[in-house]
Formats: C-alpha cells, sequence, structure tokens
C-alpha cells in the first residue's frame, strides 16, 4: 500500500496497541496530528512539551504499553529534556518524536540559522536508543527498533528524529507487522529455574512476595494476587510499588513504614522480588531491614534483564523473563500444593489495620491552619474507591506515606527520580489513558502543583473528573526543614518562601474549573466532595501549618536511610 511516512509511523505504533499522542505540533507533525485525530486517536495537545511527556508516561503506567509524545524542533525538543531523563530513571518505554529542519540546513556551512541546533547528540545520553530517519524507507525499521529498545530489558524511552524532507515523502509498505514478528513477546523463565523457585517456594515457613513500580506498570496486578494467594504470604511494597492490588489491600504493608512489614521482612526466610530494581528506598535488599535474618533467607528475583540478576544483591533462583509471562508460570507450577497461611499473617493484618485506624485517629487536629498530616487523613478517607491517586511534592508526599487511609489500585508517582511538577500532567495522563471516566485524586504541596499550573486548562478543555487537593504552606516545606536542621531554629531560610496572597482557588478559576479554600480540617472533605460533584477539575486550596509541615514529617528518618551513599 502507497503511504506517507507520518501515516506509516501511526500504523507502526497502531500495531503496538497505542493510541494517543501528546504534544505541541510543529510543521513536521501537524499532518500526523491531524490524521491520528480522524482515525480516532486521543490527540492532546497541553501547555508545554516536558508536560507532554509527563503525560505520556502516565498513559504507559496505565496501559502497560509504550507511549509517545512529540517535540517542536529546537526550543520544543529542549522542553522534552526533563521528562526524558525522569522517564529514563523511572523505567518508562516513552517514545518521544522529535521535529528537525531538513538536512541540507543542517550541512550548509552558515550561522545564525533559526530554531536549529543538532538534537539527537544532546539527548542521546538520556534515551535507549536515538535515531533519526535519514530516508523514508527506514521509517519501518527505526520505528520498530525503537519499540523493541523501549520494552526490551529494562523498559526505557527513545528519541526518534525526523528531519523536515523525510516525513512528507511516500511509501510502498505492506501492513504493519504484529509485535512477536518483530521482538521478543512474552519471555518466560525456564522449566528448570521455575522448578527451583517453587521447590524454594514450597520449603519456606516465612515467605514474602516484594512487589515493585513493575507490578503496576505492567497491569500484572491479577496474575500477582493469585501468586501471593498461593504462597499465603504477605505483600511488601516497595516506595515505588505503592499500587493496591485488588483483594490484596488487608495483607499489602509499605516496607519500612508499616511496623507489620518490617517484622514480615525480618521474620522472613524468603523473599519473592518481583517488579522491583531492589534500589536504595529498599536498602538494595540487603541493608537495615533485611540484616537480621540474611543468613536463612532465600532470594528469588524476577527481571527483564539479565544484567541485572545479581547487581544489588546476590540472588538464589533468578527467573529472567516478563513478569506478565513469568508470574502464571509459578502459579501453574503452584496450583496443586498451594501454602497455609501462618498465623503470623492474620497478625501482621490486624496490626497494620490498627496502626492505620489509630493514624487517623491521632493525627493532629483542631489547627487553622490545618496540619499536613490531617489533610491527608480527611483527604484520602473520601478518596473515590474506584479512584486513581496521584501523589506529588516533597513533605506533602512524605505525609502521605504515613498518614493515608486509602488504599488505591493505581497509584502514580515519581519515586525514582523525585522529579516535582509531574503530578498535574500524570493526572492528565492517567485520566486520559482510562477514558477520561475513573475519578482522578493529586495530593500535592503548593510548589511542586506550580510546576505545571497551566495544564488547569487542559483538564478543563478535557473535561476530566480530577480534584486536586493542595497543600499550601507557602514554602518549599521540605527545603524549609533542611534549613532549620542545618542552621537551627530561627535561620534565614533563602529561597524557600513566595506570596501568601497567592491563592491557588483562585487560579482555578480562571482555568474554567472548580475552585475552593479551605482552613479547617472539617472542610476538607466537603469541599472535595462537592468539587467532583461540580463537574470539572477541581483544585482545593488547604491552608497547612508551616511549621509543622517543616518540622513534624512522619518517619523521616527512615525516608533519610535512603541515602546511604554508598554505605549499604
Amino acid at each position: 500500500m502507497s503511504v506517507k511516512v507520518f501515516e506509516r509511523i501511526l500504523q507502526l505504533f497502531e500495531a503496538e496497541g497505542i493510541d494517543t499522542i501528546f504534544g505541541i505540533p510543529d510543521p513536521n507533525f501537524v499532518h500526523m496530528f491531524h490524521l491520528a485525530e480522524e482515525r480516532g486517536w486521543n490527540v492532546v495537545a497541553p501547555h508545554h512539551e516536558e508536560s507532554a511527556g509527563f503525560m505520556a508516561e502516565a498513559v504507559s503506567r496505565m496501559t502497560g504499553r509504550a507511549a509517545v509524545c512529540i517535540g517542536t524542533l529546537g526550543p520544543g525538543v529542549a522542553n522534552l529534556a526533563g521528562a526524558m531523563m525522569c522517564a529514563k530513571v523511572e523505567n518508562s518505554p516513552v517514545i518521544f518524536l522529535g521535529g528537525q529542519r531538513a538536512r541540507i540546513t543542517e550541512q550548509r556551512v552558515r550561522r545564525g540559522r533559526i530554531q536549529f541546533v543538532k538534537q539527537a547528540e544532546l539527548f542521546e545520553p538520556s534515551v535507549k536508543y536515538s535515531a533519526s530517519i535519514e530516508y523514508a524507507d527506514q521509517t519501518d525499521e527505526i520505528i520498530r527498533e525503537g519499540l523493541r529498545k523501549a520494552l526490551s530489558g529494562t523498559p526505557g524511552p527513545v528519541y526518534i528524529e525526523y528531519p523536515s524532507h523525510v516525513i512528507l515523502e511516500d511509501l510502498d509498505v505492506p501492513a504493519p507487522l504484529p509485535p512477536e514478528r518483530y521482538r521478543l513477546v512474552g519471555q518466560t523463565a525456564g522449566a528448570d529455574r521455575i522448578a527451583e523457585a517453587v521447590e524454594l517456594i514450597r520449603a519456606a515457613k516465612q515467605p514474602v512476595l516484594l512487589a515493585g513500580h513493575g507490578v503496576h506498570t505492567t497491569r500484572s496486578g491479577a496474575a500477582v494476587r493469585a501468586l501471593a494467594e498461593a504462597m499465603a504470604c504477605p505483600v511488601i511494597q516497595t516506595s515505588g510499588g505503592t499500587s493496591y492490588i485488588e483483594g490484596l489491600e488487608d495483607r499489602t504493608f509499605p516496607y519500612g513504614f508499616s511496623p507489620a512489614a518490617v517484622e514480615a521482612v525480618v521474620a522472613s526466610d524468603l523473599c519473592l522480588a518481583i517488579g522491583t530494581e531492589l534500589g536504595e528506598p529498599v536498602h538494595y535488599g540487603r541493608g537495615r531491614h533485611w540484616i537480621a535474618n540474611e543468613a536463612n533467607r532465600k532470594w528469588i528475583l524476577v527481571e527483564q534483564d539479565p544484567a541485572a540478576i545479581g547487581v544489588n544483591r546476590p540472588i538464589d533462583v533468578p527467573l529472567v523473563g516478563d513478569l506478565r509471562a513469568v508470574v502464571p508460570q509459578l502459579i501453574e507450577a503452584l496450583k496443586d500444593t498451594p501454602r497455609t497461611a501462618t498465623p503470623e499473617l492474620a497478625r501482621w493484618i490486624e496490626q497494620d489495620a490498627a496502626r492505620l485506624a489509630e493514624l487517623a485517629e491521632t493525627a493532629p487536629s483542631g489547627r487553622s491552619p490545618v496540619h499536613p498530616a490531617r489533610l491527608i487523613v480527611e483527604a484520602t478517607k473520601v478518596f473515590p474507591p474506584d479512584g486513581i491517586m496521584v501523589r506529588d511534592g516533597g513533605a506533602t508526599t512524605i505525609f502521605g506515606w504515613t498518614y493515608s487511609q486509602a488504599k488505591p489500585h493505581d497509584v502514580i508517582w515519581n519515586q525514582n527520580f523525585g522529579h516535582l511538577g509531574t503530578g498535574l500532567p500524570y493526572a492528565v495522563g492517567a485520566s486520559v489513558a482510562e477514558g477520561r471516566k475513573r475519578p482522578v485524586m493529586l495530593v500535592t504541596g503548593d510548589s511542586s502543583f506550580q510546576f505545571q499550573i497551566a495544564e488547569l486548562e487542559t483538564a478543563a478543555r478535557l473535561n476530566l473528573p480530577l480534584v486536586c487537593v493542595v497543600a499550601v504552606d507557602y514554602a518549599w516545606g521540605l527545603e524549609v526543614g533542611v534549613y532549620k536542621r542545618t542552621f537551627g531554629q530561627g535561620s534565614r531560610e533563602t529561597g524557600t518562601h513566595w506570596s501568601t496572597e497567592t491563592r491557588l482557588d483562585k487560579v482555578a478559576e480562571g482555568f474554567g474549573c472548580y475552585g475552593e479554600y479551605v482552613e479547617r480540617e472539617e472542610d476538607i472533605a466537603p469541599a472535595v466532595k462537592r468539587a467532583y460533584a461540580s463537574g470539572k477539575p477541581g483544585v482545593i486550596h488547604v491552608a497547612v501549618d508551616p511549621k509543622a509541615n517543616s518540622e513534624e514529617m512522619p518517619s523521616y528518618d527512615e525516608f533519610r536511610t535512603w541515602y546511604a551513599e554508598g554505605t549499604q
């Protein structure tokens, strides 16, 4: 069939189940955007290309597939840089498409060329694969190589550039190939390794399942639930894997922040780690809470990248493959000999439930401005059961780890890279991926919220069921705390405060959203309900106590152990 290059790009992405694109179209891409809309794609133009990258990343996390965004040549592509680095560290398979001037412009010996810089070499260190389509008939091979690299081994971003003289050329090509014809799909582990793993699981007295970020991003919750039930064990969440699997909510405990999790880890004689790099926040699986009983503990690691095996700690049985394929292998092998839960599991479940109830009861109350712990309790207790939770911010997120009363099945936040300002774009992208039907709650700090605040207009334009609960202390709360701990109370906190006259609820109204200002804790939950009922995206401006926000962060000592500076 005869097609233009831009149409062929869409066909190749459609073969991978991709139907959404984010970006601000430049002359290279207006034809692609126009055709994508005609073909029924979600086409979203945000207000900043970095937001486009974050939105695409959220789509990838919510679909388990690669996602796409584009950047205008020169400054537009430059604006993608932060999102590229974030996708690299967060292991997100995002395809970044960049426009570029015609190659004849690049090859001329000239000064003062408009909107031009050699882009590919600038981004190469931040992506798994960087390429430029120099000839139209390279389109299939380079797009497929990009998808292959993005989705193989440890997932990650790629950058593909289209010079303007190529994208409008004609191609005579066959129908696109399905993914399994040009890349490895559904890689299983060897039968011998599965047998070894099952033998360890059957022999274990106190196994734990360590569930990371990858469980959510591969959309593997149902299979992992079946595995946890066959193992009759607790699920320990990594800080990146904070989505609760439906049916496992009561036996899922956050590593390091739940006494039940710590007890289960210390008591464990087997850890089956899945969807995790065993990184710093879990002390590489060998420091802090893992030290006790280390000599008696066996490790099974499900990992797609064979080069990652044994890097952070020794592994007894590596299961190399796609967890979407390996977990069903384990379930099948265990089906005739399921384990029986130990008495400790019931005790840990009861202990963790009591912990959450006590936190809700004891979070400081009766203050105005509101204590940030109480904000988290009041907002999350009315979190919609079918909702998507998005987190952003420094101090606000730390309070959220401890005090959240919700157990969402979908949680999105920027854990590995720690990039502030991702929350609002993530919320938009996640809602678009879910058909704009499920309610979304963003819990964020005021400083992080303002990074990409223009995307409130995008949310309003798309009429998203989104409520943003913003903890406002008119400061970089986490950094204020650092000043106080470094220089003492009363020190000058340079560069951390901003205008107390800023009203984010009024800003929201200016963008066509619902806005409400709250100073009392008892008004938070009703305000959230009113925002959802308004039929518009909502912003609840909650005035929080700046002293508490900077000085009373819960579990801060645990959080600081993530930064071990090579000692683990």
